[in-house]
């Protein structure tokens, strides 16, 4: 089965010391299954991997290097992202006091029914209290 996939989870392929048990196995299973983000995710890593390189955190061959690989990943960008800003993700933010972009990434998962792949706390909670399977700890890899 799909999933719906956030930066956070995206950006521990990137980096080695961000990399976990946990988010390899959503790399195999994206690998597979694809996944879906809202179109805002390219915006998202790409701006994390640019300020990366402008912190010396990676090179500009890294970075570059970094961002082929994410963009050959079978991703399915959502066309309805910016239809649902005005509605249903504006509305979640406010309910779940989240971002409009982390309320995107909740919105998506919530009208494809699927999981969500995130390591953001706040992101995860809102998914917990509207029921929405998470995928991405430790805690749980039999849900990877």
């Amino acid at each position: 089965m799909s999933f719906v996939l956030d930066s956070s989870i995206a950006l521990t392929w990137c980096f080695e010391d961000e990399a976990t048990p946990a988010a390899d196995a959503l790399l195999m299973r994206l690998s597979y299954d694809g996944a879906y983000a809202p179109s805002l995710w390219p915006l998202e890593v790409l701006n994390a991997l640019l300020m990366a390189q402008r912190r010396r955190r990676m090179t500009e061959e890294a970075r570059q290097d970094r961002t082929m690989f994410l963009r050959k990943l079978p991703i399915t960008l959502d066309p309805e992202t910016a239809a649902q800003a005005w509605g249903t993700t504006n509305r979640l933010a406010e309910r779940h006091r989240l971002t409009l972009y982390d309320a995107a990434y909740l919105e998506l998962a919530q009208r494809l029914d699927l999981p969500l792949a995130s390591l953001d706390a706040d992101l995860r909670e809102a998914a917990k209290a509207l029921g929405i399977p998470l995928l991405g700890m430790l805690e749980d890899p039999a849900q990877v």
